[in-house]
């Protein structure tokens, strides 16, 4: 399997300015350079796949096939247990079409309804995609519960109403780093540096 040499150069595929500094911050010490997908003016391919880990692979390969880099992508989700995984890889469309993640949040909490049952987790597949068409996949969780009403003014998504496993806070009541630390994408960022990055 090939791995990134450190001062690698490789393409986000995405056209989300949050997510290029979380990913730029995290592939920092390895010395490789981000540039996103929207700043190479690149299309977003349409989601297909009912799997995190087949919609990184449809956005990596698209940027990775266009920019003649590798190109790294990321699906992630939130899966609520008394939803039976939902919103999972819809998690971005249950905001609507503004993808107004207040919106979301909302309709996760009415739809729980009275259950008990609160348990929930954040997933996140990355992919790296290399323009011949190889790609490497690693996934990574995150386990906790869900809260209500949502807290917090850190983070993104559905971080204000989910505390994870042994924490009094949710992810939106931490700082970037202490969030990163245990979180579902710095589980797989983890694993991504161990399996595709040379040391």
């Amino acid at each position: 399997m090939r791995r990134l040499s450190r001062g690698s150069k490789i393409v986000l595929a995405s056209h989300n300015a949050g997510k290029l500094r979380e990913f730029s911050t995290l592939l920092a010490e390895s010395d490789i350079t981000v540039v996103s997908a929207g700043e190479l003016n690149l299309p977003e391919p349409e989601e297909t796949a009912d799997t995190f880990v087949g919609n990184s692979e449809i956005k990596a390969l698209a940027a990775a096939r266009a920019s003649g880099l590798p190109a790294l992508a990321d699906d992630s989700g939130f899966c609520v247990s008394a939803l039976d995984g939902q919103p999972g890889v819809y998690s971005a469309r249950w905001g609507g079409p503004t993808k107004d993640m207040t919106v979301a949040m909302e309709r996760v909490h009415r739809k729980m309804g009275e259950t008990t049952d609160h348990g929930a987790s954040f997933v996140a597949a990355l992919c790296l995609a290399w323009p011949d068409g190889e790609t490497h996949s690693v996934v990574g969780e995150c386990h906790g519960q869900t809260v209500w009403p949502p807290r917090g003014e850190h983070g993104h998504g559905y971080d204000p109403m989910f505390r994870p496993e042994g924490e009094t806070r949710t992810f939106a009541e931490m700082d970037e780093s202490e969030k990163n630390a245990i979180s579902h994408r710095g589980r797989a960022f983890a694993l991504f540096l161990k399996e595709c990055v040379e040391n």
